[in-house]
């Protein structure tokens, strides 16, 4: 008899944020994301909104938006 096991592995989640218009929107936007517990990669594209989020868990939204914020952006929502 073998133990199961849990595989899941990352999850990767993409937002909508609105105001990025440079390199430097992504990169704040960017850092801040980094920095919650379980990211481990963010890419921000600011000619489309969108910024991909992997974390070891799904994400709680509110902290997304509060990271975004800090930035001195606003979260849309999920794309």
């Amino acid at each position: 008899m073998t133990a199961q096991t849990d595989t899941t592995g990352p999850v990767t989640t993409v937002f909508k944020v609105s105001g990025m218009s440079c390199g430097h929107c992504e990169g704040a936007v960017s850092g801040e994301l980094a920095q919650l517990p379980g990211v481990s990669e963010v890419t921000a594209v600011a000619s489309t909104g969108e910024v991909t989020v992997v974390s070891a868990a799904p994400l709680d939204d509110e902290a997304v938006r509060a990271a975004v914020d800090e930035a001195g952006f606003e979260l849309a929502g999920r794309a």
